[in-house]
């Protein structure tokens, strides 16, 4: 799997913005929603709690905009859009549009649809060309499984970049090597895909290559092109050899099960090795 996950991360049910179930302000807006907007069969009766999901054309078209320009970039194949607008006609549904707005009015001289692609090639991608296609979120978790192979970048609202990009990292051996950076306009934040495990805190047992990995995407961003790579190259000697913490030991035969610093040790050492050899 070599696979990068692009997730807006303002918008979507990730908003926050809830009503819990029982108080003044849920019946209040389901109040309003029932007689200001005639939705009279949206929830059962009694208590119930609400949130709201906004998705905006500003925050979609500057994540797609970041999703091919990453493509572009770094020759990537393909961008898909993945999305439930089969049943969020307004909000997922206008993700997928104003993503394949972007593709073609932006972008229209290095990206090709998937639907030209076959209309107007018989499927025979061109060389300098990007491809951008769609999948319905569901079936993208399936397509994971399936036919890893064939995606390359993908674009999502908040909670399907969560569900996506946990699942894909149990697919290369779990969240302890799956690295996630926050991009901005002029700003990054890098930080491990897992978030923080606080039970295991001080115990040196914890697998720090996705937070090693993560700050390869700080190189990345900062354009440190050479030394990002040296650092991935270092961690993939490290696992290539075996020399690995406790969770990637208990899936792998024959292996050295190390403690974080250990781990760090190794990857170090190799990064000196292949500095010098350079």
């Amino acid at each position: 799997m070599d696979m990068v996950t692009f997730r807006e991360n303002t918008e979507d049910v990730y908003a926050g913005i809830e009503f819990e179930a029982g108080t003044d302000a849920a019946a209040k807006v389901r109040t309003f929603i029932e007689d200001e907007m005639d939705v009279t069969d949206a929830t059962h009766d009694g208590p119930v709690g609400l949130a709201f999901k906004p998705i905006s054309e500003f925050a979609t078209k500057r994540l797609v905009r970041k999703a091919i320009d990453y493509a572009i970039e770094h020759d990537r194949d393909t961008v898909t859009l993945v999305h439930k607008g089969n049943i969020m006609k307004y909000t997922e549904g206008a993700f997928r549009d104003w993503g394949y707005e972007v593709a073609r009015e932006e972008y229209d001289d290095t990206v090709i649809t998937e639907d030209t692609l076959w209309e107007e090639r018989d499927g025979e991608q061109p060389d300098d060309a990007v491809v951008v296609n769609d999948r319905i979120a569901d079936n993208m978790l399936q397509q994971l499984l399936t036919r890893t192979e064939s995606y390359d970048v993908l674009a999502t609202p908040n909670l399907n970049g969560d569900y996506l990009s946990d699942a894909a990292g149990g697919q290369i051996g779990g969240l302890g090597i799956a690295p996630g950076a926050n991009f901005g306009d002029g700003l990054c934040l890098a930080e491990p895909v897992h978030g923080s495990a606080p039970k295991y805190t001080g115990q040196d047992k914890v697998n720090p290559t996705a937070m090693i990995l993560s700050g390869t995407l700080l190189f990345d961003y900062m354009g440190w092109d050479d030394a990002a790579t040296l650092v991935r190259t270092a961690v993939g000697e490290a696992i290539a050899n075996r020399r690995v913490t406790y969770d990637l030991h208990r899936q792998l035969e024959d292996a050295e099960k190390l403690a974080t610093s250990a781990f760090a040790d190794v990857v170090t050492g190799h990064v000196e090795q292949l500095a010098q050899a350079e």
